[in-house]
């Protein structure tokens, strides 16, 4: 693999990209959502599931002309395996991170999530037998303690009706998305192609969660078009580019180092919102994200490649 690997340059531009890319979504909801009340919502999970389930939907609508070349050479029952178990471990992390936030606050959801790059070394040392070098794991704890100041620098006055489900449900959104990570190198190191896979998984994700604001009591119609343009560009940019080219990273890089890469998102999310509503980030929110920056830094510079034969 490592043979035919894109030039390092390449692997951090795009990723680079990615990042920015998955970290548009938060201003993209706010401002679908503005001038609609969290009354018309109807239910909190089932408004986040609307927005998840479109936004798959639609990446998936606009991946589907590769299936005028159907049958597909590069697609085997192995390979097909792995990115149907990516599919539905992305819904399964959309599902149990939304229903988190009606339990627990956002500080401690977003805290446990984050933990994903400790959970892609474990699946990783024990299924891959891939092994971090001290360097790494430094770097890896100083990320995510940054991580930590961001999710516990917001107010502490929201409510948690039951603490222990919604922070178990987000620690399990964690490990969801960590296996979505490794079925997706799994997939693509097995021959399937970055597009194939990615209508593949999307597809399958978007087919578990498009009854659900249903039966949650939310319409698909009805809404300002505001509200389904934002959609649109959520399926373009955090979808398509964002996710699509992490996943497409995983095939360079362990699983670890890529969810690690996504702990920059909020720090790249605050200052979207800063430049486009004027939002001051709190003090914590800056500290935390030069911390981030700082662990990122540490653990993957210099880098090596999955396929080197070298430890993470």
């Amino acid at each position: 693999m490592s043979a035919s690997s894109p030039p390092r340059w390449c692997i951090a531009l795009i990723l680079a990209l990615g990042v920015l890319a998955v970290s548009t979504a938060a201003v993209l909801v706010r401002w679908g959502t503005q001038g609609l009340s969290t009354d018309s919502f109807g239910t909190t999970v089932g408004f986040s599931m609307l927005l998840a389930a479109g936004r798959l939907s639609l990446a998936a609508i606009f991946l589907s002309p590769q299936l005028f070349y159907w049958p597909w050479p590069d697609l085997s029952d192995r390979n097909l395996r792995y990115a149907l178990l990516a599919g539905g471990a992305l819904a399964a992390h959309f599902s149990l991170w939304f229903t988190s936030l009606s339990y627990t606050s956002v500080a401690a959801s977003t805290t446990l999530v984050t933990t994903t790059p400790i959970w892609s070394a474990l699946i990783s040392y024990i299924w891959l037998q891939q092994t971090l070098k001290p360097r790494t794991m430094l770097g890896m704890g100083i990320a995510l303690m940054g991580s930590a100041l961001i999710g516990w620098g917001e107010p502490t006055s929201a409510a948690a009706s039951h603490p222990l489900l919604g922070n178990a449900l987000a620690l399990a959104a964690a490990w969801a998305v960590s296996l979505y990570f490794l079925w997706s190198q799994r997939a693509q190191a097995t021959g399937l192609h970055i597009h194939r896979y990615a209508l593949i998984a999307y597809s399958t994700a978007a087919m578990i969660l498009l009854p659900m604001p249903l039966l949650l009591g939310v319409s698909y119609t009805g809404w300002p078009r505001t509200l389904y343009l934002a959609i649109v560009l959520l399926a373009l940019i955090p979808q398509l580019v964002g996710h699509t080219s992490l996943n497409w990273g995983v095939r360079w890089l362990s699983p670890t180092w890529v969810t690690l890469l996504v702990l920059a998102e909020p720090v790249a999310a605050s200052l979207f919102a800063l430049l486009l509503f004027g939002e001051v980030p709190a003090l914590s929110v800056i500290v935390g994200g030069a911390i981030v920056l700082m662990g990122l830094t540490i653990s993957l510079w210099p880098y090596q490649r999955t396929g080197s034969g070298s430890n993470s």
